[in-house]
């Protein structure tokens, strides 16, 4: 559009109204993102209406983080093929029609092919948001508007449970679907009326053999680390090793053929900017963290501390909801500051977090915990956002949709491999203290087996958020070098 010749981002434009194309951006991602944690409490109720077991029903788990790791990569391929109002359209179309077969279904099988449609929507939602927002505002704005936007992407997966508990019991589970939909509508019709093209339109080849290697690679390796906290045998299991072995060797002939490529389906040269290699691994040790407790709180109090599922859900919530809530105010600090105010003391105080966790105990007070997930998520919205901003502001225009594109790839891929390796370093603890009892049986054995276990990945997590510290001391307010970029793109 005329516009954008004039103006080098939109946002500088008086005659492009902003506000709406983020009204219409942003209720499409709540729903979508909320609906990750929506179903998580209500599985045990699928179970019983559709008589089937737990590793089945952890399909609509699993299943979904296995399709968004599959259509992510591809997400860079086709924000250059489609204009900003067809792709967004089009996934929020994708994500109401899985939405709506979910609600109907009859059986688990069609239920099951509703939630994979609806995560091919919203696999494909995110990095398109992301690279709306990095072609709207210049680099000097971004950390409040991406700010807003992990206010979305935090505060939605914390909000999930607790809605879906009340859902599930007084109006049933369909209802987890059925009131999404006017949502899920509105913001189509909300973006058809008022969001506008945002970029160009290139339509580069497509290279078919990228998209296999993408899609069997990161497919395979969510599906190899996932079943491996299903399975008896942990990693040990012909099925889970063989599987991860495949996807491994996918993703390495994935990323040799990248570079080989003259349009790459993920352009991986993103790498070679200082800032946003740094923001990767930063991003990966605190979704690490992240699922340390996630994961692992629940799982404390409801054993050791004997809470019920739901004291545990609420003891979590203020810390959820203050992440979200603060991250607007972390990204307005990254605006005027840079991000070493503000990484570096987050990722101390995460560091004393992870330590005091790490010496949790049977007669630990549930202010303790309280307090320490406050603390720990505090600092994960000190950190993560403005890493991510950072990061994506050293790339170029040309790779902002391959930098959102890793970036989003990244996350469920993380979160498979976090929640299956935490999962096998608790449960090794675990049996290695039971063994070494004289009592194995004894219920105050097993809570001292579990409290080994915890404080073990509490340590491990302490480990990994001292390299944070360390990559905060080198971390330094990124900009686009436009020159030395555009010969990268060539």
């Amino acid at each position: 559009m005329d516009n954008s010749k004039k103006y080098e981002y939109l946002a500088d434009d008086p005659n492009v109204k902003t506000l709406p194309i983020m009204i219409s951006l942003i209720i499409g991602a709540f729903f979508a993102v909320l609906n990750e944690t929506l179903l998580n409490i209500a599985l045990t109720t699928l179970m019983q209406e559709f008589n089937i077991t737990l590793p089945t029903v952890q399909w609509m788990a699993t299943g979904f983080m296995l399709v968004m790791g599959i259509v992510i990569p591809i997400s860079a391929l086709l924000v250059q093929w489609f204009t900003t109002r067809q792709l967004f359209i089009g996934v929020m179309t994708f994500f109401t029609i899985g939405t709506t077969i979910s609600a109907m279904a009859p059986n688990f099988t069609i239920l099951l092919v509703g939630r994979l449609t609806q995560a091919v929507g919203t696999g494909l939602l995110m990095p398109i948001i992301f690279n709306v927002f990095l072609l709207l505002y210049p680099p000097l704005k971004r950390g409040k508007i991406m700010g807003i936007v992990g206010l979305v992407f935090m505060f939605a997966p914390a909000i999930g449970p607790t809605l879906s508990g009340v859902i599930v019991e007084y109006l049933g589970w369909r209802y987890l679907f059925i009131t999404v939909i006017p949502f899920a509508l509105f913001s189509i019709m909300f973006a058809y009326k008022f969001l506008v093209n945002v970029g160009e339109v290139t339509k580069p080849k497509i290279d078919f053999p990228s998209i296999l290697f993408s899609s069997v690679g990161f497919g395979t390796i969510i599906y190899g680390f996932s079943s491996a906290g299903e399975s008896k045998e942990g990693f040990l299991s012909p099925s889970v090793y063989l599987t991860i072995i495949i996807g491994v060797i996918s993703i390495v002939l994935f990323s040799i053929r990248q570079f080989k490529l003259e349009e790459p389906v993920m352009n991986l040269r993103v790498f070679k900017y200082p800032m946003y290699t740094h923001a990767i691994f930063m991003f990966l040790i605190i979704i690490m963290a992240m699922f340390a407790s996630e994961l692992i709180l629940p799982i404390f109090m409801q054993g050791p501390l004997a809470l019920t599922a739901a004291t545990a859900g609420l003891i979590l919530l203020p810390g959820s909801i203050l992440n979200g809530a603060m991250s607007p105010f972390m990204g307005h600090l990254f605006d005027k500051f840079g991000p070493r105010v503000l990484m570096i003391p987050a990722t101390i105080v995460l560091s004393g977090t992870m330590f005091m966790m790490s010496r949790l105990t049977v007669d630990t007070s549930v202010w303790v915990i309280i307090v320490g997930y406050i603390l720990l998520m505090l600092s994960v919205s000190a950190i993560m956002m403005p890493a991510q901003t950072n990061g994506l502001n050293q790339l170029p225009k040309a790779l902002y949709p391959h930098g959102t594109a890793v970036m989003t790839t990244l996350q469920p891929v993380a979160g498979a491999i976090g929640v299956s390796v935490f999962i096998s370093i608790m449960n090794t603890r675990q049996l290695h203290f039971l063994n070494k009892s004289n009592n194995p049986e004894d219920p105050a054995t097993i809570n001292q087996a579990m409290v080994a276990g915890v404080e073990l990945v509490y340590f491990i997590a302490f480990i990994i958020a001292i390299f944070a510290v360390i990559m905060a001391l080198k971390v330094y307010r990124a900009s686009p070098d436009e020159e030395e970029s555009t010969t990268e793109c060539e």
